[in-house]
């Protein structure tokens, strides 16, 4: 391996350190993703006469740069920039797609649209609520995310549970189920919304695909709850609050979720039907939404707070999540570009060889390192000429990486907001719900690959 390869490794195992250890170093992730990204892409452009074999370029690109075989360093500067552009085109289309998402949301959320699910849900025994949280939260993650989700139903529980204790547990397999759910639908988690807009998955075959174990994964938990817990009554509080949305019409409200929602799950049919890329069809759902706020706010007998406005909505997104993903994918990108994937990829061919186990470890690894990164990795690594679209390789991967970090409380941006809002701490976590979620993993990769 040349010194360039080797201080560009250097360069980002040192910022993933970085952002692994965000809280012991008390510098921000995203910080930390955005500057090792250009630090490599630096290195990369810096040293790319060594790095590119101007030999093995196609005619028509020297030909599209005007510039002589001979001039190597001004070549090998003009493919950097090629590889960094391309690179950027594939990640702004994820970025686009997620700010639309992350729109509609809040935007929803903002309204009060979510309370139409949740103040529907009454039970007393704890094993009933345990599984009517955990498979609301399985199919509301495959329609929205595992993140939001993971919000809305640690909010909800909040208005049903009073005994913290009691609701550790819902928000563990809240974390579960949320994470389960976004496997299989190419818009409940990142890491699947990765693999479908490369192309490396499509809509029908990874729901077909991937439903069924996701539900195992899910329900192998729930069962040992549901023994450990038997018998159990919830500790209602005293009073359970309202909705928090008072000012805003029911009307209003369930017009909002309804578009929302639907818009939602409009992108994949608009994807299918149009074969345009899917941050057309959120930003489409995103501005219809839009339009239908504004005329409503219009025609509204009472002044709309201009708080819920959709411009008001749009500072409230989480831009630091965004800025982490573009640091992250740019880095790894890098990565790619340099051919570090490619070298990657051979060597667990060669120290492990079975492509399900290199995925299954993949899935494992994701509980500890951020799937974003190892998802980005892993569709570098490997060929889609070798591995078609919806080859098994894909479909495994989107499992893995999206259930695989349930198995510790940092491992999913699920685990991590429900570590913030419940103050669930790590360990209670490792000894309480990491063995039942290891399970559940391991059986919904079993039945995956006992069924396909």
């Amino acid at each position: 391996m040349s010194f360039s390869l080797i201080l560009i490794s250097v360069v980002f195992t040192l910022g993933y350190t970085a952002i692994v250890l965000e809280h012991n170093i008390k510098i921000d992730k995203t910080a930390s993703a955005i500057l090792t990204a250009i630090i490599c892409w630096t290195l990369y452009i810096m040293f790319s006469h060594s790095l590119v074999s101007v030999a093995d370029l196609p005619h028509w690109f020297l030909e599209e740069q005007y510039v002589e075989k001979t001039d190597a360093q001004l070549i090998s500067s003009w493919v950097g920039e090629h590889e960094l552009l391309s690179s950027l085109g594939d990640i702004a289309s994820i970025l686009f797609f997620l700010l639309g998402a992350m729109t509609i949301v809040e935007f929803v959320d903002a309204h009060g649209g979510f309370a139409i699910i949740t103040d529907r849900i009454q039970a007393s025994n704890m094993v009933t609520l345990l599984w009517i949280i955990g498979l609301i939260a399985f199919f509301l993650s495959a329609a929205l995310d595992n993140l939001t989700t993971t919000i809305v139903m640690i909010s909800l529980i909040r208005k049903l549970i009073k005994d913290h204790e009691e609701r550790l547990f819902f928000a563990g397999i809240i974390v579960v189920a949320a994470n389960a759910g976004g496997a299989w639908s190419p818009i409940g988690d990142v890491t699947t919304t990765m693999l479908w807009i490369g192309g490396q998955i499509t809509t029908g075959a990874i729901i077909k695909g991937l439903l069924v174990p996701s539900l195992i994964c899910l329900v192998i938990p729930l069962l040992y709850l549901s023994w450990r817990l038997k018998g159990r009554v919830i500790h209602a509080p005293d009073k359970v609050v309202g909705s928090d949305h008072t000012n805003i019409t029911s009307g209003h409200r369930n017009v909002f979720f309804f578009v929302g929602i639907g818009g939602l799950l409009f992108v994949p049919v608009f994807k299918s039907v149009t074969h345009l890329p899917p941050f057309m069809g959120m930003l489409l759902s995103m501005s219809v939404l839009w339009i239908i706020s504004e005329i409503l706010a219009q025609t509204s007998p009472t002044k709309p707070d201009p708080a819920l406005r959709i411009t008001r909505i749009l500072r409230q997104i989480d831009t630091p999540s965004v800025l982490f993903f573009l640091g992250i994918l740019l880095a790894v990108g890098a990565l790619e570009a340099v051919g570090l994937l490619d070298m990657l990829a051979h060597g667990l061919d060669q120290s492990v060889g079975n492509i399900d186990a290199i995925v299954f470890l993949i899935g494992l690894l994701s509980s500890v390192i951020d799937n974003v990164p190892l998802v980005a990795a892993s569709m570098g690594m490997y060929d889609m000429a070798t591995y078609p679209t919806n080859a098994h390789i894909w479909e495994f991967l989107a499992f893995a990486a999206g259930t695989g970090g349930s198995c510790l409380i940092i491992g999913s941006a699920a685990g991590v907001a429900a570590m913030g809002m419940e103050k669930i701490n790590f360990f209670w976590y490792l000894k309480n719900i990491s063995p039942l979620a290891l399970l559940g993993y391991v059986s919904g990769a079993i039945t995956y690959l006992f069924l396909f």
